[in-house]
């Protein structure tokens, strides 16, 4: 990797320079920077490693030095669930694909031979001639899992979770209103989306339902762990 750094160093200063980009020395401070890290970050972030350094770079100027890091393929923008801008290294020849937590917003880059080459299958047996593409797999990691309760009310449900309902609290009202809907203690269920100060839409078997944040607080579930 430090080898594939030097190259890059050296490719930087050759296009930077013929192409006439001001402020050279500066923008080659940025890039140093970015390259020692092999976190996904924000200019804000970056920004904030230069100064630490020393570099007295405002974050208008590292984001404009990552855009033009981009156009001429040394980074990579992302976008994950949040939305948020994240800027990684773009090693020519290389490809991975990221892993999510959406608890603690880690990403993990992995790497696996067997679905690129799935999926070069797939685009080819549907006629498509494989350009590029990205994965990106949503989860909770291990060590978010290790702090988490095992019971928990459905309120605190993460999207796209699988549950089995446990317990239904709040006295029998609750409970005649779940069954009246059809929902019912040890079902197993998937929060298709849940908004915290809105209503959670969950969904047993092929139906939906819609749920107001005051009952699902009532809810007791348990996540469904894959083995």
């Amino acid at each position: 990797m430090i080898r594939t750094h030097k190259q890059e160093k050296k490719q930087f200063e050759k296009l930077f320079k013929k192409g006439n980009i001001d402020d050279f020395e500066d923008r080659f401070k940025v890039l140093e920077a970015f390259l020692q890290t092999e976190k996904h970050l924000t200019s804000a972030e970056l920004t904030q490693i230069l100064n630490d350094n020393g570099h007295n770079l405002d974050n208008e100027f590292v984001r404009d030095t990552l855009k033009l890091m981009c156009n001429f393929g040394f980074a990579l923008k992302n976008k994950f669930d949040n939305g948020v801008v994240r800027y990684e290294h773009l090693h020519l020849g290389q490809h991975h694909d990221h892993m999510i937590c959406i608890k603690c917003k880690k990403i993990v880059e992995f790497e696996e031979d067997a679905i690129e080459n799935l999926q070069v299958n797939i685009a080819s047996k549907h006629g498509f001639h494989l350009l590029q593409h990205k994965m990106e797999l949503y989860g909770i990691c291990s060590e978010c899992l290790k702090e988490r309760e095992r019971l928990m009310p459905l309120s605190m449900a993460k999207q796209g979770e699988r549950l089995v309902i446990r317990e239904i609290m709040g006295g029998s009202g609750a409970r005649m209103r779940l069954l009246s809907m059809g929902i019912r203690p040890e079902d197993e269920i998937e929060v298709v989306t849940n908004f915290s100060k809105g209503q959670v839409v969950i969904a047993v078997q092929s139906s939906r339902y819609v749920i107001g944040q005051g009952l699902a607080q009532k809810i007791i579930v348990e996540p469904v762990i894959e083995c």
